[in-house]
């Protein structure tokens, strides 16, 4: 009886390493002074990521058929391709297509929501990926401290944007 336990135990074991890897997840989020609809004017054109992020030094949107993407030149040297996926009033998500960052299936979206505060505003940017040529938790990292500098990027013009009290 044993014997059987620990085959199974081992055919278990062979399946799960076998199947397809999990994707790792990136969930940040931040909540600056403003409405949806006023954060999303910082936010939301594909490009405007040139003014928020610190690490882009430009962006350069094409289009290539019906499809729209950004070149981003980074601060430092190096590019990022990235092709835009969907869009709405409040949102949009997109592919990383060429990268010198450690991953690959690399898909994230960005978006607003309202706050459960008086004028606040929710900022999400999610991504799932695959690690590219560094561990998992390195590659989960780089997205996180990419994400985390945007989003403390899009507050700080938030909260210059915002009148002082009156």
């Amino acid at each position: 009886m044993r014997q059987g336990k620990v085959l199974l135990f081992a055919t278990a074991a062979l399946l799960i390493g076998s199947g397809p890897a999990f994707a790792i997840e990136v969930n940040k989020k931040i909540e600056p002074p403003g409405q949806p609809a006023e954060i999303w004017e910082i936010a939301g054109e594909f490009c405007s990521i040139k003014t928020w992020h610190p690490a882009v030094e430009n962006c350069v949107e094409t289009k290539e058929g019906d499809d729209t993407f950004r070149t981003l030149t980074l601060k430092g040297g190096g590019t990022i391709k990235e092709k835009l996926l969907e869009s709405d009033d409040l949102s949009y998500s997109y592919e990383i297509v060429e990268s010198p960052l450690p991953v690959k299936n690399y898909t994230a979206k960005l978006w607003v929501e309202d706050s459960d505060r008086p004028n606040r505003t929710v900022i999400h940017w999610d991504a799932q990926f695959d690690a590219n040529g560094a561990s998992d938790d390195d590659a989960k990292k780089k997205i996180n401290d990419i994400f985390a500098a945007g989003l403390k990027g899009i507050k700080k013009i938030a909260v210059e944007n915002t009148p002082p009290d009156e």
